[in-house]
């Protein structure tokens, strides 16, 4: 059986990003399904095919899983990769997942994921400045503690997959994340990214609520999305 999964725009959906460049790492043969952010709430539509009106979701067969850390954890008991196998190096990458999937919340509502975009930001908040110096600490740790390229070692794995969005952001809005820069680099170049950002520079959908957060997020220096 094929998997299904269902994400949002490529533009916006930083959530949508983690499985599927997961599954792309892990060479996941599935069914790459779009549903875009048609409004500003789209749960309505989405919960014909999601329990919480969001996405990603993930279908295997009759069985539905949701959220970026449910199908991670259903993917991590199938298939081998998803979690470093050093013990330390794990130990890390789950404890930093999960401080990624439940933290960052002034990194998520000022810099709002648009990869599209090159942005200026307005004066960041205390809180915004506290998570990227975060950030910056969090992926120097995990470069000099484990040797790199990726943040828990020589091979991917889902740190380096829920920072993913992260990386996009650190280019859209030109945040110093020190020498995490080195890793942001890495990632954006891998085949996966770039044709996550080839098909975001593609759409011509723009959804109202996102390209106002894009507004107040600062003064835009260069769009280089499609229409």
């Amino acid at each position: 059986m094929t998997y299904t999964l269902i994400t949002a725009n490529r533009n916006y959906s930083s959530w949508s990003l983690r499985p599927w460049l997961l599954m792309k790492a892990l060479g996941l043969d599935f069914v790459d399904r779009v549903e875009p952010f048609a409004k500003p709430v789209n749960y309505d539509a989405f919960r014909a095919f999601s329990p919480t009106g969001q996405v990603p979701v993930l279908i295997d067969g009759d069985t539905t899983i949701w959220d970026s850390l449910g199908i991670a954890l259903y993917l991590a008991d199938r298939h081998s990769g998803v979690w470093p196998a050093d013990d330390a190096a794990r130990a890390f990458a789950q404890s930093a997942v999960c401080e990624m999937h439940g933290g960052f919340s002034a990194l998520r509502n000022d810099c709002t994921m648009n990869v599209g975009v090159r942005v200026q930001p307005v004066p960041m908040r205390a809180a915004l400045l506290r998570d990227v110096a975060r950030l910056h600490e969090l992926f120097e740790q995990g470069l000099d503690r484990f040797g790199g390229p990726w943040l828990a070692g020589g091979a991917f794995s889902l740190l380096d997959a829920f920072f993913a969005p992260v990386a996009f952001r650190i280019r859209t809005y030109g945040l110093d994340v020190g020498r995490g820069q080195a890793w942001v680099d890495h990632v954006l170049a891998q085949p996966a990214m770039v044709e996550w950002e080839r098909q975001a520079l593609a759409e011509t959908w723009r959804e109202e609520s996102h390209e106002a957060e894009l507004a107040a997020a600062g003064m835009i220096t260069a769009d280089y999305r499609q229409g």
